[in-house]
């Protein structure tokens, strides 16, 4: 079971570093427009908004990268921080968001807990 965790537990941390990558480095290009429905003036606007946004994804990729060498306490505070930025997400952006980031991390936090 624990390698079934840590299997969603690198999933969710991968996520993250496409999000990384689409906002930090592609924001701007089509790639990046077509996944957040942007305009090329609003994604030239918020190019630097966006990055900012792409470096927190990468912190929380990272902790999860961690927490799958340091312990169970590390991926639950984690998770924890993937999903709730995954429902203020869906509240205030898309929907779409609690499903693509917060409901991986919380199969994962649910697994973890119960196993």
């Amino acid at each position: 079971m624990d390698l079934i965790i840590n299997i969603i537990i690198g999933i969710v941390a991968l996520l993250h570093v496409y999000f990384l990558i689409l906002e930090m480095f592609l924001w701007d290009k089509p790639a990046g427009r077509q996944a957040f429905h942007t305009t090329p003036e609003f994604a030239a606007q918020s190019k630097t908004l966006a990055a900012n946004q792409g470096l927190y994804n990468g912190f929380l990729a990272a902790g999860l990268i961690w927490g799958l060498f340091a312990g169970d306490a590390v991926k639950i505070f984690f998770l924890s921080c993937v999903i709730i930025a995954g429902i203020f997400g869906a509240f205030t952006v898309s929907k779409r968001i609690f499903y693509i980031q917060a409901l991986p991390a919380l199969i994962a936090l649910v697994l973890l807990l119960v196993s």
